[in-house]
């Protein structure tokens, strides 16, 4: 009896690692002289899954995401898994924006992977399970290539491999 193998495509970002990125780039913007008197924040929300950017107007709140953007690089996490949305204004002439941060791999992207798979031509099974994607096959070189085959493909969203049994 020949037993299947598995892994897990998950998309995950480390919070902590952001938290710390945010303390960071607010250290670089608090004393950076372009943004001195734009009273420029950020606030990280881990329950809604976002960041909260605030500063004095559009170009100030851009430019606060252009620096948190570079700290999130350096930490190494991936910047697909971060959504800026348009700035808007607030109250009392400041602009803020928001930035949603992807936790898991969304029900669409997932349909996607495992219709791609399929096109392939790769014998494998792909199985929607929540937030991942579980791939089994029973082989092990078919595992290896399914994994080759969705690293090269991009799907807007960072993808990382768990569980490989």
């Amino acid at each position: 009896m020949a037993s299947d193998f598995s892994f897990d495509v998950v998309s995950k970002v480390n919070m902590q690692f952001v938290s710390e990125a945010l303390d960071t780039a607010m250290k670089e913007i608090n004393n950076r002289f372009d943004f001195k008197d734009s009273n420029s924040a950020v606030a990280l929300d881990e329950k809604a899954g976002e960041l909260n950017l605030q500063s004095k107007d559009d170009y100030k709140v851009r430019a606060v995401w252009d620096v948190l953007a570079t700290r999130l690089a350096k930490r190494g996490l991936p910047l697909k898994n971060f959504e800026p949305q348009e700035p808007e204004s607030a109250l009392g002439g400041t602009a803020k924006m928001k930035v949603k941060i992807t936790q898991g791999i969304p029900v669409e992207k997932a349909k996607e992977a495992v219709a791609a798979l399929k096109k392939s031509g790769i014998k494998v099974q792909g199985t929607i399970q929540g937030a991942q994607l579980r791939i089994s096959s029973k082989s092990k070189d078919a595992l290896q290539e399914a994994m080759r085959f969705l690293k090269a493909q991009d799907f807007k969203i960072d993808l990382q491999y768990e569980n490989f049994r």
